[in-house]
């Protein structure tokens, strides 16, 4: 599931087209209503056309509460950004265009609202052209503008549309195993207790699982998931989650604080970054500048260590350390947001480089300033992780290709992530020594995910069809949307780890076996006494299946009770198997058979007998001659 944030002025209708979107008004505050303005984040839910549900994070747009703002937009996967027509581009526009850019949220659609107040075309063309001239440069410069009305439903088709075509190539949030939820909402609901919202990257979280709430420490166990409010056994990378905590009070959780797995992530108050002062921001960022500091969903009063320069100018960029008020959560690599607390501007932000630095760095160290550059262009273990996560599975030739490693660091870097147990072999030898160019391996993160998948979509099908023996490989192949080569070894893997029965065609869940209900079950025993009666002579097809139902009946051939020789025969088991063996006798003492002899010496009719001789033949043990059967060498 993808995440789309609102963007823009306030009282450009982000929230009034959420709305005509979803169905749901994302303002949950009665002061919201009241003052028709978002002051906290809101929330909702729709379906893109391909069936794909979304959720919506509405946010506000008054300067007075963008730092609400914040704490919404970094876990989205694109961006609505809304611009009304009868105002055009206004400073929160400028602000939150800033944000978006400096977080990098990669894409989104540009709606511009209110279309239905303006008369004159020209004046659209005109708010239009100035719109595109601010997305310059952005990372919304390639985005479409699509006009819309909220009120009077008009381009919302379109709009819907130029979302779902957004997030189309977009792959899915990557699963490290880690999971992290910031913390954008905590609340209590009568007879279930603690309950948190926020999106969920970098792993999975499963019912029941011990949680720890940073930065505190604080354990607890998850109750109940829930994504678009239905109930989930587990809550996957990129969705947005509301975990149902136990153990834990609604005053010991605050906006801000991570949920996660224990012993994962530590948190720390001093950060190593890079940082870049917007353009037109009012004035240099100097050392000991007291500002905002805003990661995920936290906001922390923080001091900034300019490094290596006396300041940094607007459209500058810079090192910074960063020390903060109190502990927070952070990862190389995150994106930051720092705001000036009065009078209120967003600087700028950047990306995290070091979340653990030893301690405080000399300012003009040029040793510390080449650290600080060789970590933010990452070691080769790092830059060929990176390279396997963007390929998912591959082979070893086309990881090192991506990566544009030199041979000499190729397999050290490939050493340290196998002995750290993030790389799995899916095909070929798993000793490193043993590896070759072709060898197919994949993130440790894919290959969970991808179980996982397989194995859901394998449960999903023993629910759905509960009569039948497995699902079969070539439509599980066609649903995960994999590579033959890839297919075929996550497969054998699951299968040899005895996480998966295979049995020909079809793949199942160990310990799945075919129940029929007792109604079922009668309606079996009659049809077997009928088949036992009838001798060589059963019931057709079609009057099997009336008996005991389509359902059953083709239940009963995949267990192989019955044995369906053609269109209109099918015989019990034991029939066929005392038939074949008697065939295969007559054949082997007397060479050859005619359909009619075999007809007589079973005392049948001769429509059962050719039906039975040519699966016979179909199935390679017997060979037609004229009118004659002899046994296929």
């Amino acid at each position: 599931m993808r995440v789309i944030g609102t963007a823009g002025h306030v009282d450009h209708g982000k929230s009034t087209l959420v709305e005509a979107l979803t169905g749901t008004h994302p303002d949950r505050l009665k002061e919201e209503r009241e003052r028709e303005m978002t002051i906290d984040l809101g929330f909702a839910w729709m379906s893109l056309p391909d069936g794909e549900e979304v959720g919506i994070v509405d946010v506000p747009g008054h300067r007075d509460f963008i730092e609400n703002m914040l704490a919404g937009v970094g876990g989205i996967d694109a961006a609505l950004f809304v611009i009304a027509a009868d105002e055009g581009v206004m400073p929160q526009t400028r602000e939150h265009l800033a944000i978006l850019d400096l977080l990098q949220i990669q894409g989104g659609v540009v709606a511009l609202t209110k279309i239905d107040l303006i008369d004159e075309v020209d004046w659209l063309e005109l708010v239009e052209e100035d719109v595109r001239k601010a997305l310059r440069g952005t990372v919304l410069s390639d985005a479409p503008v699509i006009r819309v009305s909220a009120r009077k439903k008009i381009g919302l088709d379109e709009l819907v549309q130029a979302l779902s075509a957004c997030l189309a190539g977009r792959p899915p949030r990557i699963d490290l195993g880690r999971p992290r939820l910031p913390v954008d909402r905590v609340f209590t609901i009568a007879g279930f207790g603690t309950v948190v919202t926020g999106t969920l990257s970098d792993g999975s979280l499963r019912l029941g699982d011990e949680i720890e709430v940073l930065p505190g420490g604080l354990k607890g166990r998850v109750r109940g998931l829930q994504t678009h409010k239905r109930k989930e056994e587990v809550a996957h990378p990129g969705t947005r989650t509301a975990i149902n905590i136990s153990g834990l009070t609604v005053e010991e959780i605050q906006r801000g604080d991570v949920v996660t797995y224990p012993r994962l992530y530590r948190p720390s108050s001093r950060l190593d970054v890079r940082f870049r002062l917007l353009q037109d921001a009012s004035q240099p960022v100097r050392h000991n500048s007291q500002v905002k500091f805003f990661l995920g969903a936290s906001e922390v009063p923080a001091r900034l260590r300019v490094l290596g320069a006396e300041e940094i100018r607007p459209g500058e960029e810079g090192w910074l350390q960063i020390e903060l008020a109190q502990p927070g959560v952070a990862v190389r690599g995150d994106r930051y947001i720092i705001r000036r607390p009065s009078p209120g501007e967003t600087l700028g932000g950047g990306t995290v480089i070091d979340p653990y630095p030893k301690g405080r760095h000399k300012r003009f160290s040029q040793e510390t300033i080449q650290r600080l550059e060789a970590l933010a262009q990452g070691t080769p273990a790092e830059v060929l992780m990176q390279a396997l996560l963007a390929l998912g599975a591959a082979p070893i030739k086309e990881v090192i290709a991506r990566s544009n490693l030199d041979d000499a660091q190729v397999d050290p870097a490939f050493t340290e992530i196998f002995s750290n147990g993030m790389l799995e072999v899916l095909e070929g030898n798993p000793e490193p020594q043993s590896w070759r160019r072709e060898t197919l391996v994949a993130s440790r993160s894919y290959y969970e995910q991808l179980s996982s998948r397989v194995l859901e979509e394998v449960e999903s099908y023993h629910r759905g069809y509960p009569l039948r023996r497995g699902m079969p490989k070539e439509e599980l192949k066609s649903r995960l949307k994999v590579t033959p080569r890839v297919f075929s070894a996550m497969i054998s893997s699951l299968v040899s780890g005895g996480r998966l029965q295979e049995s020909g065609p079809l793949v199942s869940i160990p310990g799945f076996e075919i129940r029929f209900t007792p109604a079922q079950q009668r309606s079996i025993d009659g049809l077997m006494a009928r088949f036992k009666t009838a001798g060589y002579s059963p019931p057709p097809v079609k009057d099997a299946q009336a008996e005991v139902g389509e359902d059953v009946y083709a239940a009963m051939v995949e267990m192989g009770r019955l044995v369906q020789v053609s269109q209109d025969v099918v015989f019990s088991r034991e029939s066929y198997d005392a038939m074949v063996n008697e065939i295969i006798r007559l054949l082997s003492n007397q060479g050859t058979q005619t359909a009619a002899q075999v007809r007589d010496h079973f005392n049948t009719s001769r429509r059962y007998v050719l039906a039975l001789l040519e699966y016979l033949d179909s199935t390679g043990v017997t060979l037609r001659e004229g009118d004659a059967r002899r046994l296929r060498k």
